[in-house]
């Protein structure tokens, strides 16, 4: 693992050569390195480097530094809580990697920008891009990335509190990092800070403060070490909230200081919050002046807030009412009481809002006005079974998430074994009899004319054929390029062997679809094939298949089998005269259209196989058959 000081070397390093560099092209590209650390270390110097680096890109335009730009760009803004700005920049990115960026830089993007769509609480939007990112590193695995979008699904499962499950994947990004040893990059730092400080949150949900310091503590040395202070100072305030829920305020007072001398964080709430926990320390030490001072100055940083500052001040104010009340200033201590009840109430805060009451009960008993007080404790009851109703909903809407979750991953089981179960029946559907002896017919004739050559060709090919076959029944998906190797093979076998050369094909794959990366179900084509060579073609002498693939839309490929055979009314005639077209049973296109609807997860009636009778517009004669098949793009197993 490279060490701090290394990396601090590294940057003085590059640091010098720019300020000895003058070639624009060559300043462009230590401008990109030190951006690959500053953008986590140093956020004023990042901003600085970023307004360089745009400028030289109209100079020297390179789509990757162009996309480092973007990519540095949103990380910085998300630190600094601009996140519009951030979004921006990952739209933007994330428009240019889909143009012409590889895997990797795909699923990074997808992951970085997941990080700030759950800072904003766009919680759906970083699901589906945690998904597309999963997909991407399914098919291309990168235990890098993979250790980086665990990490936000940990987050994504803390935010529905389900707690236990962002545990187990939060320890399991951990581990993965860990596992990089000496190839741990800065970027890796940030997300060990992530995990930690994640699992933090989680003994603080589950009010284990013992476990939530020790959590903090280790993030604030990793970031010590690191150099990562941008969040330093939450780091600092959760700390010493869980020493002062401990109550251990020595030890609170710390680092709630540490918190207000921190700069790097562009935050004003993690200094007030300090501030007026410190307030709340002085209440409890009865050094009242200072606790006064301390609120005062938690309420200058709160006012620079746009959101929560209701809930925050209701909490000053509430404080503020016990210190006049111990200074013996009753007037005063019950305009800050009611001042607290009026914005609490503003934002519904049940809890405070019992809080509070109790407070008031407390006060009146104290000046002998029992029944204010008598009242207060009512309505402290009041909102405190109200606030229970509320966490009992809370807790009832989270576990109704979970149950969900797993709902969704047992049917998505079920529905995986009951595709396994069709693959195999149409495995067995598949090359039906007449077309294997036909097959292996043709080439002992190669044999007995003493034809060696061409029946050695042809026995590699019908051998690969079958061996693909059998392969591909242990796997549910392929890659579309192996799929179409796969059809080729049976077309040629078919064309040579069956029709001698009298069956014309052709397979046309548009060029927007890059076949060696989209995965397809296996098996899935080939019966409709079979199908348009056994009902349409068999008695046509000069036939022709047309295979096409062109993209649909993101989750699905259009697959067209047109034949210009004799169409399926003449080919039900030749059915009922002849023995060896009734013997020909269409089970494989019938298991396909279920593997299909099982594959695309529909609930419906949706048809995903179409197939329409090509007729002359004119006399009405048949043309032909098309087949229109709705193929889901899947992650790949075989590449």
């Amino acid at each position: 693992m490279r060490t701090t000081v290394q990396q601090m070397t590294d940057v003085r390093s590059l640091e010098h050569k720019l300020q000895q560099q003058k070639a624009p092209h060559q300043r462009l590209i230590l401008v990109d390195q030190l951006l690959s650390q500053y953008a986590f270390t140093n956020l004023e110097r990042a901003k600085e480097l970023l307004d360089e680096q745009e400028q030289l890109l109209q100079l020297y335009y390179l789509t990757d530094l162009e996309l480092n730009f973007l990519q540095f760009s949103a990380i910085v803004e998300n630190q600094l809580y601009n996140y519009d700005a951030s979004v921006n920049h990952f739209k933007a990115a994330i428009d240019l990697i889909e143009v012409g960026g590889d895997v990797n830089q795909q699923a990074e993007v997808y992951i970085d920008y997941a990080g700030t769509c759950i800072n904003i609480s766009l919680m759906e939007q970083a699901h589906s891009l945690l998904e597309k990112a999963s997909k991407l590193l399914r098919t291309f695995p990168n235990p890098r990335l993979q250790a980086r979008l665990t990490a936000r699904e940990g987050y994504l499962a803390l935010h529905y509190r389900n707690y236990s499950h962002a545990i187990e994947l939060l320890m399991e990004a951990d581990k993965q990092i860990t596992a990089l040893g000496n190839q741990i990059t800065i970027k890796d730092h940030y997300f060990l800070i992530l995990i930690h400080t994640g699992l933090g949150n989680i003994h603080e949900y589950n009010d284990d403060q013992e476990k939530s310091v020790q959590a903090y503590l280790k993030v604030v040395e990793m970031a010590t070490i690191s150099g990562i202070h941008s969040r330093l100072a939450w780091l600092y305030l959760n700390v010493g909230n869980g020493y002062m829920a401990l109550n251990n305020l020595q030890q609170a007072e710390i680092y709630f200081n540490k918190a207000i001398e921190n700069h790097d964080d562009s935050s004003p709430f993690p200094k007030a919050s300090a501030y007026a926990n410190l307030g709340y320390c002085a209440v409890q030490t009865k050094d009242y002046s200072k606790a006064l001072k301390l609120f005062k100055k938690a309420e200058i940083q709160y006012h620079e807030l746009t959101t929560d500052r209701s809930k925050n001040f209701a909490l000053i104010e509430n404080w503020r009412g016990l210190v006049y009340a111990h200074l013996k200033k009753p007037k005063t201590a019950e305009r800050h009481f009611f001042k607290a009840l009026e914005l609490a109430e503003e934002v519904e805060d049940l809890k405070r809002l019992s809080s509070i009451c109790k407070d008031l009960a407390d006060f009146y008993a104290h000046q002998d006005d029992y029944k204010q007080a008598y009242e207060f404790l009512q309505q402290h009851g009041k909102y405190g079974d109200l606030y229970l109703v509320e966490v009992n909903e809370r807790k009832r809407t989270e576990l109704e998430v979970k149950y969900e979750a797993e709902k969704q991953q047992k049917e998505a089981e079920v529905l995986r074994l009951e595709a396994a179960r069709l693959q195999l029946k149409a495995l067995r559907a598949q090359m039906n009899p007449h077309f294997l002896y036909n097959a292996l017919n043709a080439i002992q004739n190669y044999i007995t004319s003493n034809e060696i050559a061409y029946a050695a060709k042809y026995l590699a090919k019908f051998a690969k054929l079958m061996r693909q076959s059998l392969e591909y029944s242990e796997i549910e998906t392929i890659s579309l390029e192996k799929e179409i190797e796969f059809l080729e093979d049976y077309l040629y076998i078919n064309e040579k062997l069956r029709f001698e050369d009298h069956l014309k094909y052709s397979i046309i794959v548009d060029e927007d679809i890059e076949e060696d990366i989209l995965g397809v179900p296996t098996m899935i084509v080939q019966p409709y094939l079979e199908n348009a060579i056994e009902h349409g073609l068999r008695n046509k002498k000069n036939g022709a298949i047309r295979l096409s693939f062109t993209l649909h839309d993101d989750d699905t490929i259009l697959c067209v089998v047109e034949d210009n055979g004799i169409g399926r009314e003449q080919a039900r005639i030749f059915q009922q005269r002849d023995m060896s077209y009734q013997n020909h049973k269409s089970r494989g296109t019938n298991i396909t259209e279920q593997r299909l609807q099982m594959l695309h997860n529909a609930k419906d009636n949706r048809v995903f196989v179409n197939t329409i009778d090509l007729k002359d517009e004119k006399t009405g004669a048949a043309l032909g058959t098309r087949v229109e098949i709705m193929i889901p793009i899947m992650e790949t197993q075989m590449r």
